[in-house]
């Protein structure tokens, strides 16, 4: 725990002599050099040097003194839920994307693969009906004429029991 002392100025405790008529009619400018070179103590130059070595992180630490212990481990109580949801929240997340894509490619490509050959066996098949299609447009008869010969020909080529 700290302890506080209060430390007095010596401006303030000594006397000030009562001003008189005669003191009034000096002029302000020695009633400042006096006040500024009073004012100036030992206390406030030392104080003023800690100041300006100071960084933000160490007079933000120092303001920790200011909020009450309750309200401080309230506060940190919240800021310590909210960052270990954060964390856990991307964690999962990431564990999460990691399944879903390995599984994508080991499941995935090989179906696509296989999609793209039976596509390109049915477009095969296409264009052979098709080339099939043209040669009886251009010479029609002659595949049926074909087709009775060939079987003729199966049955003549079949040895005879």
């Amino acid at each position: 725990m700290v302890k506080l002392t209060e430390v007095e100025d010596e401006h303030f405790t000594s006397e000030k002599p009562t001003p008189t008529q005669k003191d009034s009619l000096i002029t302000s400018d020695n009633e400042e050099d006096d006040d500024f070179t009073d004012t100036e103590s030992e206390i406030s130059v030392e104080s003023a040097a800690e100041i300006e070595s100071e960084n933000l992180y160490e007079r933000i630490i120092a303001l920790k003194d200011i909020i009450p212990p309750h309200s401080r481990r309230r506060i940190a109580g919240t800021v310590t839920g909210i960052t270990d949801f954060t964390k856990s929240t991307f964690s999962f997340s990431g564990k999460a994307l990691w399944v879903i894509s390995t599984s994508a490619f080991l499941l995935g490509v090989p179906w696509a693969l296989a999609f793209a050959e039976e596509e390109q066996y049915a477009q095969m098949e296409k264009e052979q009906g098709m080339m099939k299609g043209a040669n009886e447009m251009l010479t029609p008869g002659v595949d049926a004429a074909a087709a009775a010969l060939g079987g003729i020909q199966e049955k003549q080529s079949q040895p005879a029991l």
